[in-house]
């Protein structure tokens, strides 16, 4: 090791380094200490914020930072002001403990991360900067093996915390050691603690309170044995005579000393029931006694990330320990760390690596098959990220494993994941399979493929064309995996132009959909003056179109034959937009959205529709007077005026009156009741409900005192109305009553603000034009609607119904030569070895967002989909088996996810929940937290019909089985 000063030791009174010299010095102790380290070495924790302090104080000089390796600070900015720090204080890293007490016993906090929380120094750093320094505690770990071949090292920040339980006297303690040290060694220390003789004890796994292995080969590892973070450890002492319960369990009292020897020296301490890993180092066994201390290859201190660089090699803590909580020897049950809000990642990734087909292609030479240089791709670093991290995950042992690589590769390629949020796991899904196929795509240069039209063609040739096209530009082990083929036809509303496509899919998301129906809330406006607004909820086909929420509102609200509705969507008191297209799809209206219903009397004769626009005075307070800006409020409202004739500002002045007429307050308005929401009734009843009239019509608006002529009587006073001019001018309808409006010929509607002083609305209730309500109103979620079961087959056959497209999806009909709202049709045509299904739970609108509490029964075996296959020739039953799926347990934006999977080894189902792993039974594998499902395919050889399989899935044209 380089010699350092002893004269810089401040401690001692030399004389103090500069910055400068301190950080080189460091800088050379590290390169010397990496090119000898070894099992067995020491490294030490130290406070991120002390060391970042450090950082910044020896950095201050420096106005450059090369990238040549020669510096010792990589990716730090200058800090001119930085003070020298003062003494290290690790107090935030421990628990409190006696100052006085040795430091050997000292125990750190359970959820401390690397980088976040400190980092880890060789032995040699920590004694030269604590020479300058002072302070501390110490907090000294072991780097031990670790890796499938033990070839690669860690640095074992938390050792094994075992729960020492000594019978028949019933003592307990807990005791901290290596998982590399042998069972003797854990005997030797049982009987040092407990004052018992070696020829006295044995020892066994005692993990959940029973007896699984007697613990006799002392020199099997723990690691080996398979022992557990606070698990318990049975110390059983017998009588070396008689073998009975020693009589001489607890050693000459004639000396009055303790039961239990003094456990600092042996690291005891009270139990702790939960762990959290973090820290640690990993480096190639064989590069770290190879490289050399030469100033090109000196390593990089950083001050930024969560790791420390040596060699530019990331130290990343693969190699904590876990709180895993299964037995037995088989592979597979490895966790992985949480690194904050990544359980959505872990989830994904546990049910990915159980994944047999994947499992076995990564754990073999899959680097041949890497395409570097695909456009699409991660240049093959994805790929890798991922093969290396399901090796780790299948090696011998039970220690978790901090992602931190997978991750860093992740975000890299796909910001949105980056930083430490929550996610959804199926949109990691799609990513990871989307970009790992591209990373694996066998095709190197991908052809130009034009689809052609089916043309009255048989349905299976034009399946495998498109097929043959898609396999020509994508082959690779996801595609052999988990892609099918669904066949979609699409049918021109307008001239029913039949469409027939065969597309690729890679997981298939399947709406939660209990009833093929949905409720609307629709408020209903007269423009004649006869009713208050009222709001009415109808029943509708949940994919229908606008003129099945017409026709239910006109039978709901008895609308005559000399009336029509006119249907619009209200947002920030004004009209978004009017539906008018009967074809519109139900679809597009979100339930958070606002709609407006307006009878209006049909007419043969010329009209224009008047647009009325509420606006009220909003104080704005500036530095030197209050502003008055008029802003829009309440429900716009609509009438139809007649264009035949000149119109006259006193016509639209009649029109508003008319109305608004409703609201005017008066003596008998006060004393009637608000109408309540016309009831709820089904589209296909409504026109047959006898009673339709009395549940919608506005008790209100009997109680109006009418004229002769049946209007109701009304002194017309000017309302402060303004037409807006195709212009944008402004033209103020209050005076002048007899002038005449000029319109174009071409016009078919105007704009017309009322502006509302405190006077005008003292004379109006206005209330009925405030809050209008939501078509479908979010409220708690009964028990019922939590616990009644929805058939995953259900849920399959309202993803395959015809539905019409979304606006956005509009096809272009070749036939008409326009772009249409055609309805699409899906068919289940080829499916994968793997088919994975997405249970959409989570609903969006344009304000809110929902998750669906439904409970999905899904079968666990068995599941068949041989009846929905549109592909006739196909001969096999189409079954699949559950092996593996997702949860997610709370609510949006939060909440946890977790992995039930079943290891085929041993036919049993384990639960995942980051570095927590424990057995399951079948029956708890359903819930109403089910997210991702995924399926394998049963082999079976029962065919459904005569025939041969024409059934592909494979670049090689095999039958799926």
């Amino acid at each position: 090791m380089t010699e350092v000063g002893v004269a810089c030791n401040n401690s001692s009174g030399g004389a103090q380094l500069t910055p400068e010299e301190e950080r080189v010095l460091i800088r050379d102790i590290a390169i010397t200490s990496e090119s000898k380290s070894k099992e067995g070495d020491s490294f030490y924790l130290i406070t991120q914020r002390w060391w970042q302090h450090w950082i910044d104080y020896v950095n201050q000089d420096q106005t450059n930072v090369t990238n040549d390796g020669s510096s010792m600070l990589e990716n730090c900015d200058a800090v001119s002001s930085s003070k020298r720090p003062a003494s290290i204080d690790n107090s935030d890293l421990i628990y409190d403990v006696n100052s006085e007490e040795s430091n050997v016993g000292i125990e750190i906090h359970d959820t401390l991360l690397e980088g976040r929380d400190y980092v880890l120094l060789p032995q040699e750093v920590w004694n030269q900067l604590s020479s300058w320094y002072g302070g501390g505690p110490a907090l000294p770990r072991k780097v031990i093996s670790s890796g499938l071949s033990q070839t690669e090292f860690a640095v074992e920040v938390y050792p094994l915390r075992l729960q020492l339980l000594v019978m028949p006297k019933g003592d307990r303690c807990a005791v901290r050691i290596s998982k590399k040290e042998t069972i003797g060694e854990l005997h030797k220390r049982a009987c040092e603690i407990f004052y018992l003789n070696l020829e006295q004890v044995c020892i066994w796994d005692y993990y959940g309170h029973r007896k699984h292995a007697l613990m006799n080969d002392m020199d099997k590892t723990l690691d080996d044995a398979n022992l557990q973070m606070d698990q318990d450890i049975l110390v059983e002492v017998h009588d070396i005579a008689n073998g009975t319960a020693l009589s001489r369990f607890i050693r000459s009292a004639q000396d009055n000393g303790p039961t239990v020897k003094d456990a600092s020296s042996f690291h005891l301490e009270p139990s702790k029931s939960s762990l959290s890993i973090a820290g640690g180092l990993s480096a190639s066994k064989g590069a770290s006694r190879g490289c050399s201390a030469e100033p090109s290859q000196s390593p990089n201190l950083t001050s930024q990330g969560p790791n420390l660089t040596y060699q530019g090699r990331e130290l990343d803590n693969a190699y904590g320990t876990s709180t895993v909580t299964t037995r037995g020897s088989s592979g597979g049950l490895i966790g992985l760390q949480n690194l904050g809000n990544t359980c959505f990642m872990n989830s994904a990734i546990q049910c990915l690596v159980h994944t047999s087909e994947f499992a076995e292609y990564f754990r073999e030479d899959y680097h041949q098959e890497i395409n570097w240089k695909n456009p699409l791709g991660m240049v093959g670093e994805l790929a890798l990220a991922f093969g290396e991290l399901l090796r780790r995950l299948w090696a011998p042992g039970r220690t978790a494993i901090a992602p931190r690589q997978f991750k860093m590769k992740l975000a890299r390629f796909a910001p949105q994941f980056s930083g430490y949020n929550q996610h959804d796991s199926q949109e990691l899904l799609a990513f990871l399979l989307d970009g790992l196929h591209e990373d694996l795509n066998r095709v190197k240069h991908k052809p130009y493929k034009k689809s052609k039209d089916a043309d009255g063609r048989p349905d299976e040739e034009v399946a495998d064309e498109y097929w043959a096209s898609h396999i020509a530009r994508n082959d690779s082990i996801i595609v052999d995996v988990c892609q099918g083929q669904y066949k979609s036809t699409l049918v021109c509303p307008e001239c029913n132009k039949i469409s027939v496509t065969f597309d690729p899919f890679m997981y298939l998301s399947l709406p939660l959909q209990s009833t093929t129906t949905r409720s609307m809330t629709v408020t209903v406006f007269t423009c004649d003056g006869s009713a208050l607004p009222f709001a009415c909820t109808v029943t509708v086909p949940k994919q229908g179109r606008c003129r099945d929420l017409i026709n239910a509102l006109s039978c709901a609200c008895s609308l005559k034959n000399s009336e029509e509705l006119k249907l619009a969507e209200v947002r920030n008191h004004l009209f978004q937009r009017f539906l008018e297209d009967p074809l519109i799809s139900l679809s597009t209206i979100k339930d958070d959205d606002h709609l407006a219903a307006y009878k209006i009397a049909k007419s043969l004769k010329k009209t224009l529709l008047l647009r009325l626009i509420h606006r009220c005075q909003e104080q704005e307070t500036g530095d030197t007077k209050a502003a008055q800006k008029l802003k829009p409020f309440g429900t716009p409202l609509v009438s139809l005026i007649s264009h035949d004739d000149v119109i006259t500002r006193g016509d639209i002045q009649k029109v508003v009156h008319t109305m608004l007429s409703p609201l005017l307050r008066s003596e008998s308005l006060r004393q009637a009741d608000i109408p309540e929401p016309c009831s709820s009734l089904a589209a296909s009843d409504m026109c047959h409900n006898s009673s339709s009239d009395e549940a919608c019509t506005n008790p209100v608006s009997n109680s109006m005192n009418k004229d002769s002529s049946g209007s109701r009587a009304v002194t017309l006073f000017k309302l402060p109305l303004q037409l807006v001019e195709e212009s944008n001018a402004c033209i103020d309808l209050s005076v002048g009553e007899d002038k005449t409006i000029k319109l174009s010929s071409t016009s078919t509607s105007m704009l017309v603000y009322v502006d509302w002083s405190q006077e005008l609305l003292e004379k109006y209730d206005i209330h009925y034009l405030e809050n209008l309500p939501e078509v479908f109103k979010y409220g708690p979620v009964n028990k019922k609607a939590r616990t009644e079961p929805l058939s995953l087959y259900t849920c399959l056959e309202g993803f395959l119904r015809e539905e019409p497209l979304v606006p956005e999806d509009m096809w272009y009909c070749p036939k008409c030569k326009e772009r249409r709202q055609a309805s699409k049709k899906l068919d289940l045509w080829r499916l994968p070895e793997v088919l994975v299904i997405h249970l959409k739970r989570f609903s969006f609108s344009r304000s809110m967002k929902h998750k669906l509490e439904t409970f999905v029964n899904f079968p666990i075996r068995d599941f068949d989909l041989t009846n929905y296959i549109a592909n006739k020739n196909s001969t096999q039953r189409q079954l699949y088996e559950l092996y593996a799926l997702t949860n997610h347990y709370g609510g949006m934006g939060s909440g946890h996810y977790t992995a039930h999977i079943k290891l085929l080894d041993e036919n049993r189902w384990y639960n995942f929940d980051d570095a927590h792993i424990s057995p399951i039974n079948e029956e708890d594998v359903k819930s109403a937290a089910a997210y991702v499902l995924f399926y394998r395919r049963v082999k079976t050889g029962d065919a459904i019909s005569n025939g041969e399989n024409s059934g592909t899935g494979h670049k090689n044209g095999s039958s799926l089985k």
